[in-house]
């Protein structure tokens, strides 16, 4: 025998779909923890404004005087269904705003697994302690916290998977981990929707705790396989100081961001005020059941998803025609198709008393599209022309956007029974209007700033 017939054949690596093993273990702990957040967010406003809120509730959560006392000291009384949104607002506001903080403390201290695995415990422990109406402050902090420490770094340690060269695996393993977003965001609604229908506010709560476990018990699985640090950032050192130029581009970028809050803001009110009126308003009943509610949270993700190929389809129609849109011009045309489905509302609300479920269905399917229009063009619009100096403070400021609309979002629900209906969904689709007419407005001046005229299309 010779020897190289002796030497063992070297077997190929293990891969997932042809990516890192990692990344199974990475997805699947965010469809999981997904499947959990949007199950748990779309039974929460009306769990408040029908339940916790009542008398004989609402007395029972520990430090809730204090708390609904500072928030009248700074937006003025509210009833029931305005504190609720409120609530709401303020919750997914900070979901979106601690992962920066989060993101620090792991990479100054704790290291990104260590930040993952507290993170998934702290939003196990809330999601279980919402099941409860004493400890509901509790619980919506320990969320909060929680996802402050796993949002952030669960999706650095996705790119940490692939060399520094190598873009189109980074983007690969992204397209991977977005699937299990995505996922998550259409099942958990319905899932713990049905669950709070037919047993009750503390099964729907209590499922998303479960989830939420066993999404910790699969990161738990994989920890060994998973990057630990993040791959050292070139230093400061490597990049020239910010000259005059690109001070102009990152004002202008900021100006980008503000410009997608008008549409933000009447995006998220499909979780708030948008399921108040679905179950107020609209007839749910079907053949003899009643469709959950919270059901309609699940469908603009969906569109989110189906939609892709045929809307890139459209764009490379339209970009061998010269006529594709530029990635302001998307943005504003995501505002216009938002504020658009908030007419349907309007539409409905002046027809009659109790609307067909067409209305909403057409509302999310047309807010999913419209999410396709401006968030990813944000994200890529961002991480092309953002100086290298500052691309990832930049990167992460576009989701401090997020939490200044979802802030907006609670402020306005507060407005609902003010102005009625019809009155509250026709203010929302003023706010589209204002952002579309002001992104169209602005496009070529930031264009400008941005150094997009002289790329080609």
């Amino acid at each position: 025998m010779t020897a190289a017939a002796l030497t063992p054949i070297a077997r190929p690596p293990r891969t997932f779909f042809g990516e890192p093993p990692a990344i199974a273990y990475l997805a699947f702990t965010e469809a999981w923890e997904r499947f959990s957040y949007y199950g748990m967010t779309s039974i929460l406003v009306l769990y408040m404004s029908q339940t916790l809120f009542m008398p004989g509730h609402i007395d029972h959560i520990v430090g809730f005087n204090g708390f609904r006392a500072a928030l009248t000291s700074v937006f003025g009384p509210m009833d029931r269904i305005a504190l609720a949104s409120q609530v709401f607002g303020l919750y997914t506001g900070f979901i979106y705003f601690t992962p920066v903080l989060g993101g620090l403390i792991a990479d100054r201290w704790i290291g990104r697994r260590s930040a993952v695995m507290l993170g998934a415990i702290l939003m196990s422990a809330g999601h279980l302690a919402m099941a409860f109406d004493a400890s509901f402050l509790l619980a919506i902090t320990l969320l909060i916290v929680g996802c402050g420490f796993l949002k952030g770094n669960i999706s650095a340690q996705v790119g940490a998977l692939y060399p520094d060269d190598d873009n189109e695996g980074r983007t690969r393993g992204f397209a991977v981990f977005s699937i299990g977003i995505n996922v998550g965001a259409v099942a958990g609604p319905l899932a713990c929707g049905l669950l709070a229908q037919l047993y009750g506010w503390s099964i729907g709560f209590g499922l998303a705790g479960v989830l939420m476990l066993i999404g910790l018990a699969t990161y738990v699985v994989g920890y060994k396989h998973l990057p630990e640090g993040a791959k050292r950032a070139k230093a400061k050192a490597d990049h020239p100081p910010l000259d005059a130029k690109q001070w102009r581009i990152i004002l202008a970028l900021m100006g980008v961001m503000a410009l997608t809050v008008f549409q933000s803001v009447i995006y998220y009110q499909n979780g708030d005020v948008a399921l108040i009126w679905i179950d107020q308003a609209v007839d749910l009943n079907l053949l003899g059941f009643r469709v959950p509610t919270a059901w309609f949270n699940s469908i603009d993700p969906l569109i989110s998803i189906v939609s892709v190929p045929a809307l890139f389809a459209l764009w490379r129609w339209q970009a061998k025609r010269g006529a594709e849109p530029a990635d302001i011009g998307k943005i504003g045309l995501g505002a216009a198709i938002a504020a658009v489905a908030n007419g349907l509302l309007v539409i409905a609300c002046l027809i009659g008393k109790h609307a067909s479920v067409l209305f909403p269905i057409a509302y999310d399917v047309l807010l999913g599209v419209a999410f396709l229009y401006y968030w990813p063009p944000l994200l890529a619009l961002v991480s092309q022309v953002a100086p290298a100096r500052v691309n990832s403070t930049l990167m992460g400021m576009v989701f401090l956007s997020l939490f200044v609309a979802d802030f907006l979002v609670g402020w306005l629900g507060g407005f609902y029974e003010r102005l009625g209906p019809a009155g509250f969904w026709t203010l929302n689709v003023v706010i589209g209007l204002v952002g579309a007419a002001l992104a169209f407005a602005l496009q070529r001046p930031f264009e400008r700033v941005l150094g997009l005229k002289e790329q080609a299309p």
